[in-house]
């Protein structure tokens, strides 16, 4: 059977752990697997997204090896553990630059991309997992999903269009909240956004245990809805300080904890609605667009298949890019340089994938703009997150 290693890296990056999972070999296959590297957070605080990884990539073994792997030879994924530790995922990346690989996919946290981005700046292709990257356009580094900023200009679309426009923001002071709070201002300084203004602004440390002054001095300024740009354990470390100080309005999370085992934890301490800018796969039969729809299908297929049958944000978002690595590796062959595979990407136009449709040429190391988002709350009763926009932010 084809194996999925799981690895972790210390100081010498040594292999620590290996877990074999299912895919399916190709009919009469005596042939080495093309090996894939994926740099992705195993353990550490980023565990939450790297928890639903190995399910997502043998559902896409699966996929790709039924259907003639790449070139005639079964894909094979090795996933290295960075324990959402900076330092870490920099000596994984420096291991696999002296292996001369064309591509290293991931990693999941801006953190742990921003490390490795000045070590890439001839090669080889850097595929992030996060958004909350901003790569130069022609490099070799591209970051997968909806720009932060585009997510939060679609956020503020629809609360302003709700009637929503006295905005409180509240977010770590790492580079993930960092970067939430650069795109809230941009946002705001948009000529639509004009009548939305931000009552109250604070911020607070990823290993803080209480935020109780910041909500108390946001509950003050009476806002409408709280923007939290927060990830895992601070996000339920600022919804109970919310309960507690009776802070009830309408919250929006970063996409990052669209999970849902997130949801399980925050079920006895939820704002009276819990907000995200989605995409339009967590609500497939609103899909407009029938091609993005069957693949969609088949996606959530191949990961019920996997035995994953609540299908939640990290998959989707890692689906993506490694799909279209893999197209074009078929394209190009196993020994493609890193200047021809990041060449492919930059030109691909209208290549369609679970997030839509991909421009990259009109948007650079991305192909993705806020036409991707969907707005989606939680629902409680029904234990799953509903579409409540149209793609843009535009309230339905």
């Amino acid at each position: 059977m084809t194996a999925i290693g799981i690895r972790s890296g210390r100081a010498c990056c040594a292999v620590l752990a290996a877990v074999t999972l299912f895919a399916l070999p190709l009919p009469g296959a005596a042939i080495d697997p093309y090996e894939l590297d994926v740099i992705a957070p195993m353990s550490g605080n980023g565990a939450f997204i790297g928890r639903a990884l190995p399910a997502t990539f043998a559902a896409i073994e699966d996929v790709v090896n039924k259907s003639g792997g790449i070139g005639g030879r079964p894909v094979h994924f090795v996933i290295l553990d960075d324990q959402s530790n900076p330092q870490v995922a920099l000596q994984l990346a420096n291991d696999l630059v002296a292996k001369q690989v064309p591509i290293i996919l991931g990693p999941s946290l801006s953190a742990t991309c921003n490390a490795i981005i000045p070590l890439v700046q001839s090669g080889p292709v850097l595929y992030c997992y996060s958004p909350a990257i901003h790569p130069a356009a022609g490099s070799y580094v591209f970051s997968a999903q909806v720009e932060t900023q585009s997510s939060i200009a679609a956020s503020i679309r629809y609360f302003r269009l709700r009637g929503m426009t006295k905005i409180a923001f509240l977010s770590t002071t790492d580079a993930s909240g960092q970067d939430g709070e650069r795109g809230v201002d941009a946002a705001l300084a948009q000529p639509e956004n004009s009548s939305v203004r931000l009552v109250a602004r604070e911020h607070f440390a990823v290993t803080d245990l209480s935020v109780a002054a910041q909500v108390a001095r946001i509950k003050a300024a009476n806002p409408q809805l709280l923007i939290l740009w927060t990830a895992g354990t601070p996000t339920g470390t600022a919804l109970r300080n919310m309960r507690d100080a009776g802070l009830a309005v309408p919250a929006l999370l970063s996409a990052a904890n669209l999970t849902y085992a997130q949801m399980q934890q925050y079920a006895s301490f939820m704002p009276p609605e819990l907000l995200y800018a989605g995409v339009p796969a967590m609500d497939p039969n609103g899909i407009a667009n029938k091609g993005v729809k069957a693949l969609v299908t088949d996606f959530l297929r191949a990961m019920a298949a996997q035995g994953v049958k609540d299908v939640d944000y990290p998959p989707l978002a890692t689906a993506d890019p490694t799909f279209m690595v893999i197209a074009a590796l078929r394209k190009l062959g196993t020994n493609v340089t890193a200047d021809k595979l990041r060449d492919y990407l930059a030109h691909q136009r209208g290549a369609l994938g679970l997030f839509g449709s991909y421009d990259f040429q009109k948007i650079p190391q991305r192909g993705l703009d806020d036409s991707a988002v969907l707005m989606v709350r939680w629902d409680p009763a029904k234990n799953t997150w509903i579409g409540i926009s149209r793609p843009g932010g535009t309230p339905l």
